[in-house]
């Protein structure tokens, strides 16, 4: 149970990914989750790894041992939003019930050539942010994301709408193309979003508690979001069922400060405040929890400690900007 995600395969394949994605826009959401329980039943038999991972998570979630059923239920709720993610690329929008709670987190800290980094997580949908980014108020969005760790179905969700393709800064680059990507992005007013809870094999971490029980947080995000100097706003899409999605934005901070002098413990303070808020909304559902590996790995712990030569540090960012 040690695996580092970045050495699983990705699930599914390009045909499966193809058949369910024309299957959904032909025939429509409804005969689309039909197809999903064959898909969880598969996924529960020929996926041990992930299996244990639900398994150990749901205990450590609900404080007693977790039922098949209740595998079966988060493996579920999981394919369901990677088929919604379809219809939301596709821009139907009127197939769900979104309830944004927050708003103003957001709203009150955009201003003209200064754009906002969205924290998020391997919890629900990030998508469902594609409700309020087709507004035509509404600024541009970036999206952080590694291409290359699930390219199957990155290729054909892309195809649905090339102009995300377009938008998206790849994660699997080198730290300071990220960074000066992210730089520009926010300075020319856009919304930057940036999962904070998976860190990539050889990344540095910080340890904090999670649940229970310590757990390594990417350290990058903090780093990143200290250097581009503009607010900080949590961003978390759980998945309610049916066609409903709870979209929550949270303040988190105007401005990240890490002080070189005290970074190490203010980076572990503000990455701890992460960790709370974010089990505070896993709390609320835990079936919208989407890691599917080995969160609490003891390795981890161990070897992300030390300094990494990747990490993020001033000279990433265009001089006047840090």
């Amino acid at each position: 149970m040690t695996e580092h995600w970045t050495a699983r395969r990705e699930g599914g394949g390009r045909f499966a990914i193809w058949l369910l994605r024309t299957i959904a826009l032909n025939l429509g959401r409804g005969v689309a989750r039909i197809c999903l329980y064959p898909i969880t039943l598969y996924f529960y038999i020929r996926r041990p790894y992930e299996r244990r991972v639900s398994y150990q998570f749901l205990e450590r979630a609900f404080g007693r041992p977790a039922s098949a059923w209740q595998v079966l239920r988060h493996i579920h709720r999981f394919a369901g939003t990677i088929l919604d993610r379809v219809f939301l690329l596709a821009q139907r929008f009127k197939a769900f019930d979104v309830r944004v709670e927050g708003l103003d987190a957001l709203t009150s800290r955009l201003q003209p050539g200064r754009g906002v980094l969205l924290l998020g997580a391997h919890v629900g949908s990030f998508e469902v942010l594609r409700v309020l980014a087709r507004r035509d108020d509404a600024p541009p969005v970036r999206v952080v994301l590694d291409t290359q760790k699930t390219p199957a179905l990155t290729e054909l969700l892309h195809a649905l709408d090339p102009e995300m393709a377009r938008n998206v800064i790849d994660a699997s680059r080198p730290s300071t193309d990220i960074v000066l990507a992210m730089h520009e992005a926010v300075q020319s007013g856009a919304l930057v979003t940036l999962l904070a809870d998976r860190a990539r094999e050889h990344e540095s971490t910080v340890a904090v508690d999670f649940m229970g029980a310590p757990a390594a947080l990417p350290a990058a995000p903090f780093l990143i979001g200290s250097l581009l100097k503009v607010p900080v706003v949590l961003c978390l899409g759980l998945y309610r069922g049916g066609n409903r999605y709870d979209l929550h934005f949270e303040a988190f901070a105007d401005r990240l400060d890490l002080p070189r002098r005290a970074r190490a413990a203010e980076l572990q303070a503000v990455a701890q405040r992460y960790a709370d808020r974010l089990e505070h909304y896993v709390r609320r559902d835990p079936y919208n929890w989407f890691n599917w590996h080995d969160f609490w790995n003891p390795e981890e712990l161990r070897s992300g400690a030390r300094d990494r030569r990747d990490d993020v540090d001033a000279a990433a960012v265009p001089r006047g900007a840090a």
